[in-house]
């Protein structure tokens, strides 16, 4: 479901025309398959829609439903793309060659001096096939990427949806580079016109904000949901040098914790592939010098090994049962060649009782993995048992009936308290199934 979720996110940022005939397709083929109410509750989960799907209804609902969802992805509105033009001449460009971009809604009110920045996800490329890939989608250039970003979430712009952060000045950072902004090689080969200078666009961006106004920040956060999340911790503390030392400055990862961990063939897939995307993209010598003076670069793309050395306060917002980590690092397409695992990858509902023992285990390597982070009161983490991946930028998981708690806390509240040192917040779930779990955890 979760994969269903963001193949949706990416068809309505880039192709609408056809999302809306797919989506008109697919409504109405689940409705005469009789599972319309389930995928209905999970497209829209406002208790109104719940109540409907499970009437009858004709065709035209579904249009309807089509046509809102195009309109509107999510609670939320539209800003304009910001392409940083002048960063092509210091060869701070996406994959293709082309300018790097943000999305930016201004602060008002007391917020008007806070600043937070959001760095989209959206995996990595470890080769020159899959980077020439990329390079062809929103993913490596800025030339195929949508006019306008929807912004919910953390990026909202109303309290109730938002209530400690919806004043401020808030960007959406588009992901062009597939290394997490830590590539820098300068050569480029004529024959597949590959950019990889990821480094060299996060300092752009960084520094066409600053001009912004984000130098007079009084208070800034750094962020970002999967790659992007991974983003917000490598560059931490590179964030915080930006700003005088009276800035009140903290970073945020969401689902970006990604683990070193064997798959279940015993393979370490992610171990090499992760040394992969470091050598092509050059990525070593930005990555933190604490890690790579007693580690092998690739090793200090993990989390695990760098955290417990940023000197900036950071948060940690992930599952233990994280999707995208159970699918790609734990279950590689490599290690289930028989597919044994499609349907537990999609829906943890249908795993195994084998299989769900095999997940325990993961969440144990993962949270020994989380002790890097240290417990200083600068630390903070949201650790729920939830089957899904990134929750700040969606509404429904953010903040709203919906969303998954801890001690009764959802997470915008804890991110905010924490932030604001009202309270510090350490908390980690139960393991799955322990208790109930909201629709959006699923």
């Amino acid at each position: 479901m979760n994969k269903l979720r963001a193949s949706l996110s990416f068809c309505y940022s880039n192709h609408y025309m056809a999302c809306s005939a797919f989506c008109f397709l697919f409504l109405s083929f689940l409705f005469f398959l009789g599972k319309f109410s389930k995928y209905l509750i999970f497209l829209f989960p406002l208790n109104i829609y719940r109540i409907i799907a499970r009437t009858t209804m004709g065709q035209w609902f579904n249009l309807l439903v089509c046509a809102l969802i195009v309109l509107k992805a999510q609670a939320g509105f539209n800003v304009s793309i910001t392409y940083v033009e002048n960063a092509v001449a210091k060869g701070a460009v996406c994959l293709d060659g082309s300018p790097p971009a943000y999305h930016f809604d201004k602060g008002f009110g007391a917020g008007i001096n806070n600043w937070l920045v959001h760095i989209d996800g959206g995996a990595w490329c470890n080769n020159v096939e899959d980077c020439s890939k990329r390079r062809d989608s929103s993913y490596g250039s800025s030339k195929h990427m949508v006019k306008e970003a929807n912004f919910t979430g953390i990026l909202s712009n109303e309290q109730k949806f938002n209530p400690d952060f919806y004043d401020w000045n808030r960007v959406r950072v588009r992901y062009c580079d597939g290394a997490s902004f830590t590539g820098d090689v300068e050569a480029v080969n004529p024959e597949t016109n590959l950019h990889f200078r990821g480094a060299r666009v996060f300092e752009a961006v960084m520094e066409d904000l600053l001009a912004k106004g984000m130098k007079n920040a009084q208070n800034a956060i750094l962020t970002g949901c999967s790659a992007g999340g991974l983003t917000s911790i490598l560059h931490c503390d590179n964030f915080r040098a930006l700003f005088p030392v009276d800035t009140r400055v903290k970073c945020f990862a969401d689902a970006g914790y990604f683990v070193n961990a064997k798959d279940v063939s015993g393979e370490s897939h992610i171990e090499e592939f992760y040394k992969q995307v470091v050598a092509l993209h050059g990525s070593a010598k930005h990555l933190p010098a604490s890690c790579t003076s007693r580690l092998s670069p690739g090793l200090c793309f993990f989390p695990e090994n760098v955290a417990g050395q940023i000197k900036t306060p950071l948060f940690i917002i992930n599952s233990a049962y994280d999707s995208w980590q159970i699918s790609n690092i734990l279950v590689p397409e490599d290690a289930d060649p028989k597919g044994a695992w499609s349907s537990c990858k999609v829906d943890i509902k249908t795993c195994s009782s084998t299989q769900l023992q095999t997940m325990q285990g993961f969440r144990v390597q993962f949270l020994n993995a989380l002790a890097g982070l240290g417990n200083s009161s600068s630390r903070g983490m949201f650790v729920d048992s939830c089957y899904t991946h990134c929750r700040t930028d969606y509404q429904e998981t953010w903040f709203s009936a919906d969303s998954p708690v801890l001690d009764k806390t959802p997470i915008a509240k804890a991110v905010g308290d924490w932030y604001y040192d009202r309270s510090p917040f350490q908390k980690i779930d139960c393991p799955y199934p322990c208790n109930p779990l909201p629709e959006s955890c699923f």
